[in-house]
Order: structure tokens, then C-alpha cells, then sequence
């Protein structure tokens, strides 16, 4: 008895002939070019980063001052280094960050480097900066990445410079770049950012001293301007970085963008880093053209040689069925799929952090919860004052205890506007009493917060022992409803 075997449903053809096209285009050789740079100049920028926390003197402020620090919720058992071991992880960041950018030792160089950056930013949730969130997620794709095989010295040591790269690698980093700012400027769309110009009014009234640009902030239509600037900004500039025709005028908006964020802000490295990763949008073979007078002067025989024509293979990337296109080893079929699944798992993971907001309501601004790694860049200026109130179980005294007992000017800032947080400092109040003797107690928070200079309200429910109240990823009842009123038209002084 025979079997007839049936054909696939149409559909079913159809899905996979679709991935298989999907497939096709990912895995295209292009020019290994654009990732050799960027990993040079990644790793520049991250050793002048390490630089700046050993000459300024931040690594004493951030992790060595601090008595104690805040953790994130599953992270409770990270604990900083000694002193001596603080500073030594700094050198030793910066010196795998100059190993990267030079390609030596990559594939150890760069791991230790990720994991050693992103256990400095796991260490106080205070010290959270979107831009060295950015800086761990780029230095991972990065170290999953052959961004070794050329030009570096892991190539000149091996004898192969490889010409192309996987095409998935690119889009995979335009994807990294392009949802940072999409969903900064979707992170702009409401009220008080279109309507109302806040927080920027009240960040550019304080800054009507500055030469030049100072005196405009002065007038009423400067916030407004600039906060629609903004939005259009985040929102439209990856699809312009895309239309190669108008790349080059969008690359230059990039600039001027960021530096005067740069200028207006003390933001750190994030101007830096976006200006480089945006360079993912340009031509894959862009160094090699950038490059090329240099090398024609070097290569051929001094000041009266030409740039490579358009038909030099060092002018334009690799062809398909170019020998030097493909790599020495080419993987195997079920490594590639695992490769596109895994680019496909971290996109969607990419996705899915910065929309987590949706699942708890109200305003993520006052509430928090969904804040952190969604790149809301900018969206909020929370003012407060917290009062500790602690009570014994046993006597029924009461102490007011102020934060400033227990944390740096800097963790004090960051605390007052952020529920989990003050959670946490409950607790840590709750369990030094105890160890004094004083305890079982009870600790309540007069928490009055003002978000994007509205007026004070009670950010935290003062009935509620916080001391009791379990930590989680599940919406916090103990957080009351944010304001409803806008924002005050506030003119600048």
C-alpha cells in the first residue's frame, strides 16, 4: 500500500516561501566596513566614558560613599567591589574598551567588557542613565557579533581580512538605534509636552544665563518651539536616515540635535553615542569610501594619485559571489536559523520593555512602574520632600526620620520621585532600627511630589506600612493616583 503525500496548503506556502525571502535578504553579504568602524569607535567612546568616572572622581561618589544601596527587584545580592576593586574594574573597562576599539582579543575583550559595564549599572538603581542602558545593549550586539574578522588586530594576527558581513547585523543595529528614538518621541506625545512645553519651560528658565541662546529662552513661544522640535525630532529622524538622498541633511540635523542637547543638558556620554550609532544608516561600505583618498596617497604613490574608481572593489562592498565575500567557515543551516531566532527574541524583547507600561495604567510619570528601559528621554521633572514616619509596635513612640540619614545627596534626589524606592528605604529603616533594639516598628513615608511643576501632591499612601509591603513587578497599590490638573503655563524668569 502506497502513500500519497499531500501538498501544503496554500498558506502554508506562502509563510514559508516569505521566510525563506526573509531569510535570503538577512543573511545577504554587504561590506564588513560600517561594523569594523563602529566597533572602533564604540570602543573609543566607552574608554573616554571609563576615563571621565576615574578623573572626575565618580566612582568614589556613585559606589564607594554610598552606605547603602538601592537594587533592582531580582537583584537584591549585587553588591559593590571594595574600593580598591572599584577602581580597578574602572581601569580594567577602560583597557578592554581600547582593546575593542583596536580588535585585539575581541572575543574576549568584548564579553568582559559587557558584563563588567552592566554589573557597574546593576549595582544602585539610582546611577540609571538611559544612555548606559544603551551602552550595554550595544556592547552585547556587538560581542555576538564578527565585528573582529577586519580591520583590527585579531585580523593582521590571523592574516584574513574578511570583506563582508551577514547583512542581519546591520539591520539588527538600525533596529537598536531606530526604537531608542521612536520611542523617545512617542514618550512625547501628550499633554504636558505638546500642550503645556513641560518640563522644558521649567529646565529653560533656569537657564536664561547662558551667552547667546540665553536671553531667548526668555520669551513665551521658546518652550513650545522646542518641544515640538523635539517630538518631530525623535520621531521622524531614523525614516529620513533611511531615504538615502536625504541621509547626509539628517545626519547633520543629528548633530546639530544633540549638540545642543549637549549644550542645554548635562547629559552625559548619550549626545556621543547617538551621534555614532546613527553612522549604522549610512552605507555599509562608508569608511572604505571615506578612506579612500588616504589610502590611494598611501597605496600608490604619493600626492598625484587618484581615489579608487567606482568600479575598485576597495570602493564598494563585495558581491555576492565574490570569493572574499563569504566567511572562511560558513555556518550551518540550523546555526543560521538559531542566529535569526535569537535576533528575532531580542527585537521582540526590545519591543515588549518599553510598552510594559500598558499593563499597569494611569500615568507611567508619577507612578514609575514601567519607567526604566523604556526611553522616555527627558519626559518628566519630579520635586519632593519625604518624611520617614516610624512608630514601635511595642511603645508607640514615633520618630520622623529624614533620607539624608541614610543616602548621598544624589540617591536622595533620585528616591524622592520614585515609589519602588522609597519601598526600598522603608525597609532598610525598618531593619536598622531593629538592629538598634528599637524595633518591631511600623514605617510610613509623607511623600508630596510635584510632576512637571504642578502642584504637590501625596505620591504615597500614608496609611500603608510600607515596611510590610512585598516588592514585585505587579502594580503597587500603595502608590496613589497621580493629579489630574495640567501643568502651569510657567514663563521663564
Amino acid at each position: 500500500m502506497t502513500t500519497t503525500e499531500l501538498p501544503a496548503p496554500p498558506r502554508a506556502r506562502g509563510l514559508a516561501a516569505a521566510w525563506s525571502r526573509a531569510a535570503e535578504a538577512l543573511l545577504r553579504p554587504i561590506d564588513i566596513a560600517w561594523l569594523a568602524a563602529f566597533r572602533a569607535l564604540f570602543g573609543l567612546t566607552m574608554c573616554v566614558s571609563m576615563a571621565r568616572f576615574i578623573a572626575y572622581g565618580w566612582i568614589d561618589e556613585f559606589f564607594v560613599k554610598p552606605s547603602f544601596h538601592f537594587k533592582y527587584w531580582g537583584l537584591a545580592w549585587v553588591e559593590p567591589l571594595p574600593p580598591a576593586g572599584m577602581h580597578a574594574l574602572f581601569w580594567a573597562l577602560a583597557a578592554l574598551a581600547l582593546a575593542i576599539a583596536l580588535g585585539l582579543a575581541f572575543r574576549v575583550a568584548a564579553p568582559l567588557f559587557v558584563v563588567g559595564f552592566t554589573y557597574l549599572q546593576v549595582i544602585d538603581v539610582t546611577t540609571y542613565l538611559n544612555h548606559y542602558y544603551l551602552a550595554s545593549l550595544l556592547g552585547l550586539l556587538l560581542a555576538a557579533s564578527p565585528a573582529h574578522r577586519a580591520f583590527s588586530v585579531d585580523a593582521l594576527i590571523a592574516r584574513r581580512d574578511e570583506r563582508s558581513v551577514p547583512a542581519a547585523w546591520l539591520y539588527l543595529l538600525r533596529f537598536q538605534v531606530g526604537v531608542v528614538y521612536t520611542f523617545a518621541g512617542l514618550a512625547k506625545a501628550h499633554a504636558d509636552w505638546l500642550l503645556h512645553a513641560q518640563p522644558l519651560r521649567i529646565w529653560l528658565g533656569s537657564r536664561t544665563d547662558m551667552p547667546v541662546l540665553g536671553p531667548l529662552f526668555t520669551h513665551p513661544w521658546a518652550a513650545p518651539l522646542m518641544s515640538w522640535a523635539g517630538f518631530l525630532f525623535d520621531t521622524s529622524i531614523v525614516w529620513l536616515l533611511l531615504v538615502r538622498r536625504l541621509r547626509p541633511f539628517a545626519y547633520v540635523a543629528v548633530i546639530l540635535f544633540h549638540a545642543v542637547t549637549r549644550a542645554l543638558f548635562p547629559i552625559g556620554m548619550f549626545p556621543v553615542i547617538m551621534v555614532l550609532s546613527a553612522l549604522v544608516f549610512f552605507s555599509p561600505s562608508w569608511p572604505r569610501r571615506l578612506l579612500a583618498p588616504a589610502r590611494a596617497l598611501l597605496g600608490r604613490g604619493g600626492a598625484g594619485a587618484r581615489p579608487p574608481a567606482a568600479d575598485d572593489p576597495a570602493a564598494r562592498p563585495p558581491a555576492a559571489d565574490d570569493p572574499a565575500a563569504s566567511p572562511a567557515a560558513p555556518p550551518s543551516r540550523r546555526t543560521r536559523a538559531l542566529g535569526l531566532a535569537l535576533g528575532a527574541a531580542y527585537c521582540a524583547v526590545q519591543l515588549a520593555l518599553p510598552l510594559r507600561f500598558l499593563a499597569y495604567g494611569g500615568d507611567v510619570r508619577w507612578h514609575e512602574q514601567g519607567m526604566r528601559f523604556s526611553w522616555r528621554v527627558m519626559v518628566r521633572e519630579k520635586n519632593g520632600s519625604i518624611t520617614f514616619i516610624v512608630r514601635s509596635r511595642q511603645t508607640g513612640r514615633t520618630w520622623h526620620v529624614s533620607p539624608r540619614e541614610y543616602l548621598t545627596r544624589l540617591q536622595e534626589r533620585e528616591m524622592a520621585g520614585q515609589p519602588d524606592l522609597i519601598l526600598q528605604l522603608s525597609r532598610h529603616i525598618r531593619e536598622d532600627f531593629e538592629r538598634r533594639g528599637r524595633g518591631p516598628v511600623e514605617v510610613r513615608a509623607d511623600a508630596l511630589v510635584s510632576l512637571n511643576g504642578r502642584r504637590i501632591a501625596r505620591l504615597i499612601d500614608p496609611d500603608v506600612d510600607l515596611a510590610s509591603v512585598r516588592d514585585g513587578i505587579g502594580p503597587a497599590s500603595y502608590i496613589l493616583p497621580g493629579p489630574k490638573e495640567p501643568p502651569p503655563h510657567l514663563r521663564p524668569l
